[in-house]
């Protein structure tokens, strides 16, 4: 099958969108298909992923979070289409760039895949952009319906979606390298790190992008309440100096961006992970948090729960009752038998998912929308 992909994100960049993205292509390697990827540009972005080629396209940073590019399409995109001859288009989070694919779609006379994986529209409040929200969930409609089949990473956002009017949906299943990320993978030398070289004292590790829509101000309360406790930061985003101006003098140490064998050293490394955000599609970071053996405590907030069983892999608190927070990091980071516990059962959770499994789903789905069109 020849894949034409339109994605909104794309390396040199990191985040769960991108990570999804290349195991994704790494199987339909394995089963022979082709790709194209088409992408904003950052700069000397690489132009190939492996064997599979990256049209760039020329964009403008988005001034509230320039890490993330705005690239309209444009007729080079055409023609990198016909070149290539898909016999399928996937818009990947389509918003700006993806807008473009189905038009594509329909002038080339190819069934159109759309998956929506970030919760675009629910940021925009975040960012002062009340009013983009509104017309966010109106364009998000519109780019979706237009699609043959139509996917989401969990049944929580599938059931949003369905609520505002996006129709065809299906669950492209979770997928983490748990081969990659896994507990033998803890480091002395980064446990020294994460703690601000403290390694006996407990560790609370988040990890993801630095934005104000990731509730991670709530932290905080953690620190103050639990004298001794350290919080390590792995991520960068637009929010990174506010944060670092609201957690100066205490234990929090902000790592920046970590990759490979950094990432996963972290995640083995730690007590446990932090997962505050509650405007969540999936979460990549709990996954690769479990299947490092590591306990997650994430508000009981949109996808959370669909990834943490309750007092099995991680505990769940109330984002909206005080002292929650403090009190699932107290239980797990003071009692060694329930943390222990817990590991078992995340790194067990996360055996059970694998990106094969996932990849293999969604090629079934490129099988519905060609028998579909």
């Amino acid at each position: 099958m020849r894949i034409a992909i339109f994605t909104e994100t794309f390396v040199p960049a990191l985040d769960g969108v991108v990570t999804r993205l290349r195991s994704t292509i790494d199987e339909l390697l394995k089963i022979g298909d082709e790709m194209l990827v088409i992408a904003p540009s950052y700069g000397e972005g690489p132009a190939y992923y492996h064997d599979v080629p990256i049209h760039r396209v020329a964009g403008v940073p988005f001034p509230p979070y320039p890490q993330i590019m705005l690239a309209p399409s444009n007729p080079r995109v055409g023609r990198a289409l016909k070149k290539f001859g898909p016999d399928l288009i996937h818009a990947v989070n389509p918003f700006v760039l993806g807008s473009g694919a189905p038009f594509y779609a329909h002038r080339m006379g190819l069934p159109l895949v759309a998956s929506y994986h970030t919760n675009v529209t629910t940021y925009a409040r975040y960012y002062g952009m009340g009013l983009g929200e509104r017309a966010g969930r109106w364009w998000t409609r519109t780019l979706h319906n237009r699609a043959q089949v139509n996917l989401c990473t969990s049944e929580t956002t599938r059931k949003y979606l369905s609520e505002n009017g996006v129709e065809r949906l299906h669950v492209w299943p979770q997928g983490v390298d748990t081969a990659r990320f896994h507990p033998g993978k803890r480091s002395p030398e980064w446990r020294s790190k994460l703690t601000g070289g403290h390694p006996d004292a407990p560790v609370l590790l988040y990890v993801g992008r630095l934005g104000r829509e990731k509730n991670i101000g709530s932290l905080k309360n953690v620190l103050r309440a639990m004298p001794g406790v350290r919080l390590a930061l792995v991520g960068d985003g637009p929010a990174r100096g506010e944060l670092e101006e609201e957690f100066a003098g205490m234990p929090a140490v902000f790592s920046g961006t970590r990759r490979g064998a950094e990432l996963t050293a972290a995640y083995a490394s730690a007590d446990a992970l932090v997962f505050p955000s509650t405007t969540e599609t999936l979460g990549l970071a709990m996954l690769e948090a479990l299947s490092s053996g590591l306990p997650v405590i994430a508000a009981r907030a949109g996808a959370a729960h669909e990834v943490v069983e309750d007092g099995v892999s991680g505990l769940l608190y109330d984002p909206d009752e005080r002292g929650s927070l403090v009190t699932a990091c107290r239980r797990v980071l003071t009692d060694a038998d329930l943390r222990a516990r817990l590991r078992e059962g995340a790194r067990r959770s996360a055996e059970t998912k694998d990106w094969e499994t996932s990849t293999r789903a969604l090629r079934g789905y490129y099988e519905m929308a060609l028998a579909a069109r």
